[in-house]
This record gives C-alpha cells, sequence and structure tokens, in this order.
C-alpha cells in the first residue's frame, strides 16, 4: 500500500504531436523537472532526454514503460519512469503520445514538506548563485517569497548586504566541490542589534559527479554567539585584570580589555585617596550632594595604540545629580541610549530576542539623546565597589557601532567593573602598605653618610619590584675612633613591614656594638648571640608574624686611614670588592661565617691592606644575582662596571645599578661603594711614654709642640690637660709599652695605648676625694672619648672638634 507521501509525488504528463515535438506539459513537469510550460512546448521531446533511446518516440505505438534518464533544468540527471500511451483520433489516426513521467526511487512528499517546513534556513543555488529553491523559513529571513527569488542572483537580488563573506564562500564550494562552514556577522536593516548566523554549505553533484549546484543551511545562533563572545571577555578580563599590585596598571588593564571587543571607549575614574594608597571617601561624603571630583585613571578607546604610555592622571568632576553622581550614591548602574533600539528589521529572525526589554532592571535603560552630541550610541555606567566602599566610577561606551547595549551587555560590565574593582583595592592596599614599608625603611636607613677623611662615600638603595615589597637589606657608615671608620651592609630575608622593622633592630644593635669599638669578628659574636637570645614576645598563638632576624646576613669592615689596612668577618654575606686605583683586584682568603642566629659557630677575620685611592664595593646578593643570571656573573659584571672610569663615585654607584638591575627585581639590593684615602705621616704624631710619672711634663710639651705646628695652639690647654691625665693614668695603672699619638682628622684625637686589659670606668668623684676626677674631666673638656680593646691591650682616645684651618 503506498502512503500519503508516495501517492503525492509529483508525476509530469507531457503531450507529444506525430512529429516528436512537446504539445503538451503539465505543471507537475515544473515541479519535477524544473521547466515550465512556456520552455519546452513546441521543442523536440528528446531535447529533454539525457540519452534518447533508439527510434523513440516513433516506435512507442503501445503502452510501454521503462527507465529514461531527463535533463533537469539546473543541468542535473532525473533518472524517472516514463509511460507511453499512444493518443489517437476517431478515424483511428495516431495523433501522438501521453507520456507520464514520475522520477525513479523518488522521495515521499512527507519528506519535501519536512525540508519545506524546516525552522532552518534551507536553500539551493546553481554555480552562479541563482536561487534554485528555498524554503519558508528562509523566504521569512529574507522578507522575499520563493517566486521572488528563483532564478535571481543573490549578489543583485540583496546589493545593499555587505555579505562578501558568505557569497565568496558559496562560489568557493561551487568551484572546489569542498563543503563548508561559516560563521557570518551582520545586522539586519532596521534592527539595532547583530545577528550571528552560522551556515553549512555543500556541495550537490549530478549522476556523473559533476558539480550543478550548491546547497545550504543556516540558523541564528546570535544568543550563543554573543554568549560565547562575553565569555571570552570575562576570561580575557580573568587573566588582564589584576596582574600588577599598582592602581593606575590596574585601571588601565580594566579600560583596555574591553576595547574593541565590547566597546569603543571606557574610562576609569578613581578618588585621589585610592590612587595615593589611602582609604576612599566613606559614603557619606560620596552621598553629601555637592560636586564629585575624581581623577581620571584610565582612558582607552579602540583609535588609541593598546601600548601607548598612560598619561598622567587629570581631575574630573560631575556635578550633583549627574549619572556617576547617581550611580556612586546608589551603588546601581546605569545604562544610557541615544535612542529606542530598534527590535526588528527587513532581516529581523529572532534579534529582538536577544533585546527582550523584559530583561532589563526596572529603570532601565535611560534613553538620553543628549550623549549623541557625543558621538555616542549607548553608555553603561558603572560604580567600582570593593568591600563596601566607593572607589570610583567606570564608564563602557559605543560610538563607531550601531548596535545598541543589551541587557546581557549590562550583566557582562557589571562582572567587569567588579573584578577590577577587587583588583584596585588590592592594589591600594599593597600601595598603602608598600609606602608603609618603604618610609620605615627609609627612615632607618641613613639619611646622609657623614663625611670622613678616610673615605669618600656613595650608596644606592632600590627596593623590590611591586610584586614583591620593601625588603630588609641595609647599609651604614659609622665613625670609629682613631679617624677610623666602619662599613656595613645587611640583608634581612623576606619583604615587607616585618623585614624593614628587623632590618632596623640590626641596624641599631650594629651602631651601638660599633660603639664598643670591637673587631669585626668579635662584634659579630655579639650580634649572632643578641640575635639568638633576642626575647620572643611574640606567642606561637598570636595571629602576627615573628620578624625573623635569624634569616639575615651582615658585612662589616673597619678602615684604618693611618695604617691603610682594612679588618672585616662575614655572617653569611657577600665579600666586599677591593678594586686598586690601577685596577687590580685584592683577592680574600676569608670565607664568609655562618647567617646570624645560628649559634655556637665562630666568625673569621681578615685584614688586607688597601693602597689609597682603592675602591670597596659592598653589596647584598639581590644586585649580582637574578633569574638571568647566577652570582658569580652577576660579581664579574660588577667588577667590570666599577673598573671603567667615572666622573664621580656617584655616578658610578647609579651606573652600577642601572647595568646590574632588571627591570623586574624580585630582591632589593644595596650598594656602598667607598674610596680610601690615607692620613699622611704629617697628620700623625706618636710619642712613646716611659712608666714613669716624671714623663707626663715632656708628654704635655710634645703634644703642644706638635700643635704648634699645625696651626692649632687654641686647643693646646684642654689638650695639655688631656694627655696629662691619661698618660698619669695609663703610667698608674696600666701597663708598658705606653705610647701617645695625636691624629689631626676632621677632629683632634688623642690616644694613648697600654698593654693592659683593665678598662677604666668615669665615676663621680665624692667632695673629699684626692681622685676620681680626671675622666670626668676629659669627658667635660672633649666631644668624646671612649676605649677599644685590642689584641696588644687598650686604647683610651678622646676628640675635640676643631675648626677647618
Amino acid at each position: 500500500m503506498e502512503t500519503a507521501g508516495v501517492r503525492d509525488a509529483p508525476t509530469a504528463v507531457v503531450v507529444v504531436d506525430p512529429d516528436g515535438l512537446v504539445s503538451g506539459w503539465s505543471e507537475g513537469g515544473l515541479l519535477l523537472l524544473g521547466w515550465a510550460a512556456e520552455e519546452t512546448v513546441g521543442r523536440p521531446v528528446t531535447d529533454l532526454l539525457v540519452d534518447p533511446p533508439p527510434g523513440f518516440p516513433d516506435d512507442a505505438g503501445t503502452d510501454s514503460t521503462g527507465l529514461i534518464a531527463l535533463r533537469h533544468r539546473n543541468g542535473c540527471t532525473v533518472d524517472a519512469v516514463v509511460t507511453a500511451h499512444p493518443l489517437g483520433g476517431g478515424s483511428g489516426r495516431a495523433l501522438g503520445l501521453v507520456l507520464t513521467v514520475q522520477r525513479w526511487g523518488r522521495r515521499p512528499v512527507i519528506a519535501d514538506r519536512a525540508f519545506e517546513q524546516c525552522p532552518f534556513a534551507l536553500g539551493v543555488y546553481d554555480p552562479d548563485l541563482r536561487f534554485l529553491w528555498v524554503n519558508a523559513a528562509a523566504s521569512r529571513v529574507m522578507a522575499h517569497s520563493e517566486e521572488q527569488v528563483l532564478g535571481e542572483k543573490y549578489r543583485e537580488l540583496f546589493p545593499e548586504l555587505d555579505d562578501a563573506a558568505y557569497t565568496d564562500k558559496l562560489s568557493e564550494v561551487a568551484r572546489t566541490g569542498e563543503p563548508a562552514r561559516l560563521i557570518t556577522i551582520f545586522r539586519p536593516l532596521g534592527s539595532a542589534y547583530a545577528n550571528a548566523w552560522a551556515t553549512s554549505m555543500w556541495p550537490v553533484r549530478d549522476a556523473e559527479g559533476t558539480v550543478c549546484a550548491v546547497a545550504n543551511w543556516g540558523f541564528d545562533m546570535s544568543a550563543e554567539y554573543w554568549a560565547r563572545q562575553r565569555l571570552l571577555i570575562l576570561n580575557e578580563a580573568s587573566s588582564g585584570i589584576g596582574r600588577t599590585l599598582d592602581v593606575i596598571s590596574t585601571a588601565r588593564e580594566l579600560a583596555t580589555t574591553p576595547v574593541p571587543g565590547f566597546v569603543d571607549l571606557a574610562t576609569v575614574d578613581l578618588f585621589d585617596e585610592v590612587l595615593r594608597g589611602e582609604e576612599p571617601p566613606v559614603h557619606a561624603a560620596v552621598t553629601a550632594g555637592g560636586t564629585i571630583t575624581l581623577s581620571r585613571a584610565a582612558q582607552h578607546s579602540a583609535k588609541e595604540d593598546p601600548d601607548r604610555p598612560p598619561g598622567p592622571a587629570t581631575p574630573v568632576g560631575y556635578a550633583p545629580g549627574s549619572i556617576v553622581a547617581r550611580c556612586m550614591a546608589t551603588g546601581r548602574s546605569t545604562v544610557q541610549l541615544a535612542a529606542e533600539p530598534s527590535q526588528g528589521g527587513e532581516w529581523a529572525f529572532g534579534p529582538g530576542l536577544a533585546a527582550d526589554p523584559a530583561h532589563w532592571p526596572p529603570g532601565t535603560p535611560l534613553i538620553d539623546p543628549s550623549i549623541a552630541a557625543k558621538g555616542l550610541t549607548g553608555r553603561i555606567t558603572v560604580p567600582l565597589l570593593a568591600r563596601g566602599a566607593v572607589l570610583g566610577v567606570v564608564a563602557f561606551a559605543r560610538r563607531d557601532r550601531p548596535e545598541a547595549f543589551t541587557a546581557d551587555d549590562l550583566i557582562l560590565a557589571e562582572e567587569l567593573a567588579a573584578k577590577a574593582a577587587v583588583a584596585i583595592d588590592n592594589a591600594r592596599r599593597y600601595t598603602r602598605e608598600h609606602t608603609t614599608a618603604l618610609t620605615l625603611q627609609r627612615s632607618l636607613l641613613p639619611q646622609r653618610l657623614p663625611r670622613q677623611e678616610a673615605i669618600e662615600v656613595a650608596s644606592g638603595y632600590l627596593p623590590a619590584g611591586a610584586g614583591a615589597g620593601v625588603g630588609g637589606d641595609w647599609f651604614d657608615v659609622i665613625p670609629l675612633s682613631g679617624a677610623r671608620v666602619a662599613l656595613v651592609v645587611g640583608d634581612v630575608v623576606g619583604h615587607g613591614l616585618h623585614a624593614s622593622a628587623s632590618m632596623g633592630r640590626l641596624r641599631t644593635a650594629v651602631r651601638t656594638l660599633a660603639d664598643v669599638d670591637l673587631p669585626p669578628d668579635e662584634l659579630l659574636t655579639h650580634l649572632d648571640d643578641l640575635v639568638l637570645h633576642l626575647p620572643d614576645d611574640l606567642h606561637p598563638e598570636s595571629r602576627f608574624e615573628s620578624t625573623g632576624e635569624s634569616g639575615a646576613t651582615c658585612m662589616y669592615a673597619v678602615y684604618d686611614p693611618v695604617s691603610r689596612r682594612c679588618a672585616m668577618a662575614s655572617a653569611g654575606h657577600p665579600l666586599p670588592l677591593i678594586i686598586a686605583a690601577d685596577g687590580s683586584r685584592t683577592s680574600l682568603s676569608v670565607q664568609p661565617g655562618p647567617p646570624l642566629g645560628i649559634g655556637g659557630l665562630p666568625f673569621e677575620a681578615t685584614e688586607v691592606e688597601v693602597p689609597e685611592g682603592s675602591l670597596l664595593a659592598l653589596y647584598t646578593d639581590g644586585l649580582v644575582e637574578s633569574r638571568e643570571r647566577d652570582a658569580e656573573q652577576g660579581i664579574a659584571e660588577l667588577l667590570r662596571v666599577l673598573s671603567e672610569p667615572a666622573t664621580s663615585l656617584e655616578a658610578l654607584c647609579d651606573t652600577a645599578i642601572t647595568v646590574l638591575l632588571p627591570d623586574h627585581r624580585t630582591d632589593d639590593a644595596a650598594l656602598l661603594l667607598a674610596r680610601t684615602h690615607a692620613l699622611t705621616a704629617d697628620r700623625v704624631a706618636d710619642w712613646n711614654v716611659e712608666p714613669d710619672v716624671s714623663q707626663v711634663p715632656p708628654a704635655r710639651q710634645f703634644a703642644v709642640e706638635q700643635l704648634a705646628t699645625w696651626g692649632l695652639e687654641e686647643e693646646a690647654f684642654v689638650t695639655e690637660l688631656v694627655v696629662s691625665e691619661l698618660v698619669t693614668n695609663a703610667i698608674k695603672y696600666g701597663e708598658p709599652p705606653i705610647r701617645l699619638r695625636l691624629i689631626r682628622d676632621t677632629a683632634l684625637i688623642c690616644e694613648v695605648s697600654d698593654a693592659s686589659k683593665t678598662t677604666p670606668h668615669l665615676r663621680r668623684a665624692r667632695a673629699f676625694d684626692e681622685g676620681g676626677r680626671g675622666l670626668m674631666l676629659v669627658a667635660q673638656l672633649t666631644q668624646g672619648w671612649g676605649t677599644r680593646h685590642t689584641t696588644n691591650g687598650k686604647t683610651i682616645w678622646c676628640a675635640q672638634t676643631i675648626e677647618s684651618r
């Protein structure tokens, strides 16, 4: 039993006259072969046959049926079952034939109806892109009926559509015979929204395999396409916003990420307090009703180069009642459109669904024709909210594209703003902590190195990059007795406030121990013991972190300009570089000791003679080590830079830091350079004192005469008293050999050395005591005094300030 589909299959009826010419053509012929009656009547019937049987149609005298290949109007071959019925007249004269034609293996009509009623747009073109067939859905999309498009070329029928990608791909399929897929974006006529269409194309071949047509089907995937584009922008924002802990950089990342994929222009305005790392104004200040003053932290448009360096932040003001003021006061976004968006048009097939006003929040969008005067078609203003505080506002605007914003675009804008607000607030908080730590660190570092006759010094310090934070590197120059000077460089492991605080504690401890005038190895031993036994005022259960001074290193060196010798010791720190004036390097055989806080291990000291004019370079590992090179390579590069000529020591220090430090640093770096000088023999006077009190007057006379030679007669009276007291004490309480030394430096230094280890103490004598007033007198008459121990005993010294002469 035949189905309804088979019964409804198109059947062509053709009437052929005795001369073999077509004299009748039914509607079924148009449906089956594509030929209209006016195109076939009067033509030989054999023209419709691909390979006419011999003698046809003359030999078709009786009813007969056969399989014959017919020629379709588009050039394809149609296999058909042809039944011939002789047509006779009343006198028995043959009047011709009646041919009934049905497709061989024909498709049921239900299949034709399925294609016709398919919700996707279906179409068939000839190789020249003329329409051969379209279904009802395609007719609705094009707003043209099938009769209007059949036989017409696509490009000629729709010249106003910029659809070159679509038609070029159709031509390519017809030429190559290879199927293809394509996604095209276009804005239907009369619509404010762009459509995204997915299209599949494939060649149609005849029985011989020749491409005789191109078929395609397509559907509107606008919702899926734009949702995917929004996800791509959000994915880019996830990796592109918040890459640095810098407020301005984060604001610029927010401005550049959505351009041009989402909008044509983006601006980011922030409170000045946020740019400085301070707390943003409280909400009451934002809603007070006055003019809101912000700073334009970032701005980017599709016409700008994204790699162009950002300009300085400029102030912008917003009047009370403005869109920005309302957004910041209410914490809600506002969408402005230049005109009411059109949701349909000549080619509208679903674009209005994406812009359904029911999806908009109440009161949105706001139709504001005034933005058209600024060249904008729409703008979304979103407040930047983070942790309950308003940081500023971001505006997303379209001006070069006609597509109006949709409710989904508002969601995307708010997602971008929410992510960026958290990143900006993190950068603000980091800026505040970084500024605090840097201020603390700089307050603990020497602001101005003391002037010394023994050395000429220059220093350089650079904190780590923004991602690492302030570290614990430090340096110091400490004047010591006898015109000597101590050079110190140290490094506390870690970054942030804790490292800076630890650095300050260690620097203070080193200065305190330096005042005792200990040799370098003994000083580090005491410093190590101090670090090891520092009271732990932070309990383990405390929420605060330990300061961690045990992760510290220190290099301590003492240079004596009289002997031109330098004594040094290291607690896990790189040894200094010593470069003579002729460029030769002094090698050091000592090995660095353990870092501070280990305890129980000795520190080894070494002493080397330093030629006058030598360069001492003390540095931290952050200067010579990086991800690009190891310490040895860095030291070799530092040596090369320091060996080159420079206009000044400060210029040489700046050059070394610039050359050695990469742009993106992960550790602090400190460099202390010292150019050594020697005190000439005419500025130092020595006299050996015999252990007899009778030698006190000659010692005073020696001092007076030497001061006269130096032109320091005004200091002679005080110097006589000081020499008399110190030499007398050495003779009475010390052990030979006793030596008196006078040094003319920036101060007049008087030293008396003996072999005793006993340290004198300053005490207050009572009214009737016969002694105990000597050191008190020395302390009152001089600007400083003290004791330093040596391997052979001790030295008592005092210093008087002298004017430059």
